[in-house]
């Protein structure tokens, strides 16, 4: 969870606990905008799918924390899906062609003013398509799905955004430089900080930066450090970028998106990456997803895909200030 997301959450007492959380508007809302996208994505020829949302594997990045059932028999444990991402690569894999999905996703310790534990995803694939087709196409649907055809876009590489504006260059900039960066900007508890660079970009980015983008239309902010590629392809040069972006509205992350890896050899030293960082700091070691590399052994297509946060999308469509007021019944409820 992003930790300049500290709205506080309020609690319902015992005699209205009943109630929904979300104005029937807001419900109303939710409902036209889930018309909207799938005539978005019918009129594309994006076939809808849909993928187990519990599975045997689970995802290894140490930023994320999967909820886990314990299953008995021969089920044993299931864990409930991050994202629909793994099974949705195994589909492309299999010949499927450009592919969505519409479904809830869980994270464990994510609360806040626009974080839940359970939230509603937007999750879709383009096979051929370049980063920069897919960036466009994700304008076209924020602006289809808000029915605001004026909104602009603005897209910045993430080196140009942290040089501009910090004046720091992030491929060369020391976490003690970094941290003396967020000092100087009066960044409460920072003393007591151990971080790595990319804990300190995060940080940086999430206070500073984040609060201001996509205040006059869509930012993109895009080329990011190759640290931060996570399952999107590094594109090699004197410079080497990771291929992903992330769409920033009202100050709000919406999406994030990747020129997608398909090399099953880095995909694996990736996911054993994780697991070595997850030891290290005494984090759960899960399962990594031996299906996906298997589908990825066997040839995915190259392709670019997105995941778009609805409940944020919703946000931004009804002015809402709290993820709560476009939920039927926050955890709090359920």
């Amino acid at each position: 969870m992003s930790t300049a997301d500290r709205r506080p959450i309020s609690v319902p007492d015992s005699a209205s606990d009943w109630c929904p959380s979300a104005e029937p508007p807001a419900l109303a809302a939710r409902a036209h905008l889930l018309s909207r996208l799938r005539t978005f994505f019918a009129e594309r020829g994006v076939l809808e799918v849909e993928t187990p949302i519990l599975s045997r594997h689970a995802v290894t990045d140490p930023a994320l924390a999967s909820l886990r059932l314990d299953g008995e028999g021969a089920a044993g444990a299931r864990f409930l899906q991050t994202s629909p991402e793994f099974p949705m690569k195994r589909l492309l894999a299999a010949g499927s062609g450009p592919i969505y999905q519409v479904c809830k996703v869980f994270r464990a310790g994510e609360r806040g003013g626009r974080h839940h534990p359970e939230f509603t995803l937007l999750e879709w694939y383009r096979p051929g398509f370049a980063l920069s087709v897919l960036m466009d196409e994700v304008a076209e649907l924020v602006r289809c799905a808000l029915d605001r055809l004026e909104l602009t876009v603005e897209r910045i590489g993430y080196r140009e955004l942290f040089r501009s504006r910090l004046a720091i260059d992030p491929w060369s900039t020391s976490p003690a430089e970094l941290r003396d960066t967020a000092l100087r900007l009066g960044l409460e508890g920072v003393e007591s900080l151990a971080l790595d660079t990319d804990g300190w970009l995060d940080l940086l980015l999430s206070h500073f930066l984040e609060p201001n983008l996509g205040r006059d239309g869509m930012t993109f902010i895009h080329d990011y450090p190759p640290s931060q590629a996570a399952l999107a392809c590094v594109r090699p040069g004197p410079l080497p970028v990771a291929e992903r972006f992330e769409l920033y509205l009202q100050g709000m992350e919406l999406a994030n998106g990747f020129h997608e890896l398909t090399d099953a050899v880095e995909q694996r030293r990736r996911f054993e990456q994780d697991l070595a960082q997850r030891r290290q700091h005494g984090l759960p070691e899960v399962p990594m997803d031996t299906a996906l590399l298997a589908a990825l052994a066997a040839g995915m297509p190259d392709s670019c895909g997105v995941a778009l946060g609805l409940d944020r999308l919703l946000m931004v469509a009804i002015g809402a200030s709290t993820i709560d007021q476009v939920l039927a019944f926050p955890v709090e409820r359920a």
